[in-house]
C-alpha cells in the first residue's frame, strides 16, 4: 500500500501571513466553539485530505484536538486522485476531502461515501521565482518562460489548469496556448510538487491554487484575468466504511464554525459561492 505523509510539521508560514493566521486560530480556540469533550475513550479519526489543504488543516487539528481531548486526528495528505484509489482499495479512511468534485463523485457512485459538500473555495496564479529569470509581469506574457510546470491530467490542479489554458485560447488566442504547452517540461502529482519546482528554480512558472502560492515566500504571484480562471472547488465526505460517524460529523461540524471559516479565510480559501 501506498505510504502517505500524516501528521506534518507545521509549515512556516509567511509573516503577514503568520500574523493573520494567528489571529483566526486564537479566536478559534477562545470562542471553544465546539464544546470541549471529556477524555472518554480516546480513538483515533483517520482523515485522507488534498495536498493542497496540508496548512490549513495543519492549523486546524491542533486547535480541534484541544477542544476535543477524547479524538486525535491522523490526517494523510495526497493527491486526490492517490487518496481516492486508497479508500477504493479499501484504505481505513473516516473522512475524504478532494480537490475537486470528480473524485468525490467516482467514491459517491461506488457508494463508498455520503453526501459530500463543498468545504471551501480557491482559483489559480501563475507563480514565477522570486527572481522572475523569465521576467514574466502578466499572465499573457506567460509564453516567455523557458520551463513551465504543470499537474498531471489526472490530479485537480491539472485538470483546472488545463480549463483554464482552454478559457486562454478564446482570449489570447490558439497559438499562445500552443506555445505555452510547449514550454511544459514537467508534470506532476500534485500542486506542491508543482509549487516546488518553482521555488528551487527548477522552472520558470507554474499554475497552481492561490492558497498554495500565498503560503510560499520563494515565488511572486501573476495573476489569472477572471474570465478565464476557474474555480477550484474542495469537497468533503464521511465514508460509508467508517464506526465512527458520530466523530465524524462532530469533525465535520467544527469545519463550518464561523471560528473555523475564520481559519480558511486566513489561508486565501473562501466559502462556496
Amino acid at each position: 500500500m501506498l505510504q502517505l505523509r500524516t501528521h506534518p510539521q507545521r509549515l512556516r508560514l509567511v509573516p503577514k501571513l503568520r500574523a493573520v493566521v494567528c489571529v483566526a486560530a486564537a479566536s478559534l480556540s477562545a470562542t471553544g466553539c465546539t464544546g470541549r469533550t471529556d477524555q472518554g475513550d480516546r480513538s483515533t479519526l483517520s482523515i485522507f485530505a488534498a495536498s493542497s489543504l496540508t496548512d490549513v488543516l495543519g492549523e486546524l487539528e491542533r486547535v480541534f484536538e484541544k477542544e476535543h481531548i477524547d479524538t486525535d486526528l491522523e490526517i494523510s495528505f495526497a493527491g486526490s486522485q492517490t487518496l481516492r484509489f486508497q479508500v477504493e482499495q479499501g484504505a481505513p479512511a473516516d473522512v475524504y476531502v478532494s480537490a475537486n468534485e470528480e473524485h468525490m463523485s467516482a467514491l459517491e457512485d461506488g457508494k463508498l461515501v455520503r453526501t459530500p459538500s463543498v468545504l471551501a473555495m480557491t482559483d489559480l496564479v501563475v507563480i514565477v521565482p522570486a527572481d522572475n529569470p523569465a521576467d514574466i509581469d502578466r499572465f499573457d506574457e506567460l509564453d516567455r518562460a523557458s520551463s513551465i510546470v504543470i499537474g498531471t491530467e489526472y490530479v485537480p490542479i491539472g485538470a483546472y489548469t488545463r480549463a483554464v489554458l482552454h478559457n486562454a485560447s478564446a482570449r489570447f488566442g490558439a497559438p499562445f496556448v500552443e506555445r505555452v504547452r510547449q514550454r511544459v517540461v514537467s508534470m506532476e502529482a500534485n500542486v506542491r510538487i508543482v509549487r516546488a519546482k518553482v521555488e528551487v528554480g527548477e522552472a520558470d512558472a507554474a499554475l497552481v491554487y492561490r492558497t498554495d502560492a500565498q503560503a510560499s515566500e520563494h515565488v511572486r504571484v501573476i495573476p489569472i484575468p477572471g474570465d478565464i480562471n476557474v474555480w477550484a472547488r474542495f469537497s468533503i465526505a464521511i465514508t460509508t466504511s467508517t464506526d465512527q460517524e458520530q466523530k465524524a460529523g462532530r469533525f465535520l461540524d467544527f469545519l463550518r464554525t464561523p471560528a473555523a471559516r475564520d481559519v480558511f479565510a486566513a489561508f486565501g480559501f473562501v466559502g462556496e459561492m
